[in-house]
């Protein structure tokens, strides 16, 4: 990715347009979805109003600050088996997304075309564990995923979208490893005339630049910690809506004749294999069958199940190795597994802030200050799904356009 004040912008532009290189710089704190779209859309937009003026050329400089060392909250992992070299695979973050909105289904046309994204028409099935031991679990059918709303995945993995996302921006420069010290710790060392720009600053006291706007899209949690004694005056409304953790439990067989019969088990109201499950009287959600996706078969046999949130909230500061036992426990429950059967690969990871307990009234959209040209923004803003981040990503760069367009 390249920035876009470098100077071989200026030599794409026309001889009779006056090109302003006082790029208007934008900070985006956190590289997931949410930054990601916002990082795209006002690439995007602000293109758009330099095709539209004949006079003047606004050149911006965004910058995206990510803790972690990859970006999107699309996450997966993989494992490979040294003597087949074949891979477990896990997509242990979101599963799947749905695009309800005509912006947003438009928006994810391109790489529709392309084949990065693909739908998943996914045998959906209800699944009640055994009660016994002697007794097998109870599996109906619930629903067919189909293409009139379709639930789409990336491929070959969930990151590959987020990755590919950030390699097309081309006037975004992305840190990653980079936290950014809450706005306020180190407002002491500017002096009183310094300019409405705002200087973010990492944790260990280093300069990270100075921003025209600067946008929060980290969970709301993260958020309240990173704007707590800074004046932003939407600081109540962050707390509002309300985040709950989630288990994700891995799990890998070596071939597909040690699977359980549960996993190669048809539904007893269809004649199709399953690819989902809804789980319930359980510590456990929905379990996927990774294997079973589009362009997936090449895998090793790879299950993700997603505990309950409430579950997980419950048991979120516990270590992880009970929690682990806990969680291959109630999976052996529902799967009715043996020692032949047993998984052979096994793993666990802990989402602190997974899920947003909607609340219609919290649920307010972006938060904005004006004054000082802060956005707190993300799913959690809305319904906390995929397409949220992208609706709070299109709001957040309407609201800068929109500015910018005012002061010219």
């Amino acid at each position: 990715m390249t920035d876009y004040s470098d100077s071989s912008s200026a030599k794409n532009s026309p001889q009779n347009v006056n090109v302003d290189h006082s790029a208007v710089k934008i900070a985006i704190i956190g590289g997931g979805l949410t930054g990601l779209f916002t990082a795209t859309l006002l690439e995007r937009a602000f293109a758009q109003q330099n095709a539209q003026s004949a006079t003047k050329q606004i050149l911006p400089q965004l910058t995206i600050f990510e803790k972690s060392r990859s970006v999107g909250r699309l996450a997966s992992r993989y494992r490979t088996d040294s003597q087949t070299h074949k891979n477990w695979q896990w997509d242990f973050g979101a599963q799947f997304f749905t695009a309800k909105s005509a912006p947003f289904a438009q928006f994810i046309q391109p790489w529709l075309d392309s084949g990065l994204l693909q739908p998943w028409c996914a045998q959906v099935v209800d699944l009640s564990p055994a009660k016994a031991s002697n007794q097998a679990p109870t599996i109906d059918n619930k629903e067919q995923w189909n293409h009139t709303q379709a639930r789409y995945i990336s491929s070959p993995k969930m990151t590959s979208w987020g990755r590919t996302l950030a390699n097309e921006l081309s006037h975004t420069t992305l840190h990653f490893k980079t936290r950014v010290a809450p706005l306020e710790h180190f407002d002491a060392r500017q002096p009183q005339n310094a300019s409405s720009q705002t200087q973010l600053f990492d944790e260990a006291g280093n300069s990270l630049g100075s921003f025209d706007w600067v946008i929060c899209t980290a969970p709301n949690v993260q958020a309240i910690d990173l704007m707590a004694a800074s004046g932003f005056s939407e600081q109540a409304q962050i707390g509002k809506p309300q985040m709950q953790a989630c288990y994700t439990l891995m799990l890998g067989w070596d071939s597909a004749e040690q699977l359980p019969e549960t996993l190669h088990n048809r539904s007893t109201t269809t004649a199709s294999a399953w690819d989902v499950a809804y789980i319930s009287d359980s510590p456990l959600d929905r379990l996927f069958v990774e294997h079973h996706k589009p362009a997936r078969d090449a895998l090793l046999p790879s299950v993700t199940i997603h505990a309950r949130n409430d579950w997980s909230q419950a048991h979120v500061d516990e270590d992880i190795e009970p929690i682990t036992a806990q969680l291959l426990a109630a999976a052996q429950q529902a799967l009715n597994w043996d020692e032949r059967t047993a998984p052979s690969q096994v793993d666990c990871h802990r989402w602190r802030y997974a899920a947003t307990a909607v609340n219609k009234a919290a649920a307010s959209g972006i938060l904005v200050d004006s004054q000082q040209q802060w956005i707190v923004s993300g799913d959690w803003c809305a319904q906390g799904h995929i397409e949220s981040c992208y609706l709070m990503a299109d709001e957040t760069a309407k609201t800068i356009i929109a500015v910018i367009d005012k002061m010219n």
